[in-house]
């Protein structure tokens, strides 16, 4: 049975908390995807990385990040920055218009985790994040 294998339950979980957690999102009106507002909350943390770095921080393919980027600076809720140093290279920054919408965002999220997380223990969260670092680690490839 598919619901036997670990990583069909992982898939399955993630999925489904997805689901929900954009349902909530598209409910309360605000006009952000799940994909959008982790890209949002990446650069919020790290205004220096590239699209590539950015890329592997959301876990999505270089050309779906380079979109996202595209539409979120025409909506106004990026700006691109040129570097002084480096006319070709700009600088991304959350404009104030999107840590408004990140602002608005952040207590569905806050909702949406701990409904996923109602019934499980600080302690079995701990051991949970743990193993899942592990098995994360266990992927890496190796050359």
């Amino acid at each position: 049975m598919l619901n036997s294998i670990l990583f069909y339950s992982l898939d399955k979980a993630i999925r489904s908390y997805r689901r929900m957690a954009q349902a909530n999102i598209d409910r309360a009106g605000l006009a952000i995807t799940i994909d959008q507002w982790l890209v949002l909350r990446v650069l919020l943390e790290h205004d220096d990385l590239t699209q590539h770095e950015i890329a592997e921080q959301v876990f999505k393919d270089q050309a779906s990040v380079a979109r996202m980027l595209a539409l979120l600076t025409k909506r106004g809720l990026l700006s691109a920055v040129p570097l002084p140093n480096d006319g070709r290279r700009t600088k991304l920054r959350v404009t104030e218009q999107g840590q408004h919408l990140l602002d608005a965002v952040h207590p569905l999220i806050l909702n949406n985790r701990a409904r996923a997380l109602a019934g499980i223990s600080v302690e079995e969260i701990a051991v949970l994040q743990q193993l899942l670092e592990r098995i994360a680690g266990n992927c890496v490839p190796t050359d």
